[in-house]
């Protein structure tokens, strides 16, 4: 199995996984390797395949 730098989320991770902030359902943004948070307005990091589900390790969303 090649590594890329895009990341993969196991599906049933996706339906489980909400946002720690607003509680609301997360969208998962392959090219850039997040977890997108709507309602809050942040995106999460994926790394090595391990979502970083804390407010302080995320971007924050300004319109994109």
């Amino acid at each position: 199995m090649s590594l890329t730098h895009q990341q993969e989320v196991d599906p049933r991770l996706l339906e489980i996984l909400v946002c720690p902030v607003t509680r609301g359902p997360l969208v998962f943004d392959r090219a850039r390797g997040e977890l997108i948070s709507k309602g809050a307005k942040l995106a999460y990091p994926i790394r090595d395949g391990v979502p970083i589900m804390l407010p302080d390790e995320a971007r924050e969303l300004d319109g994109d």
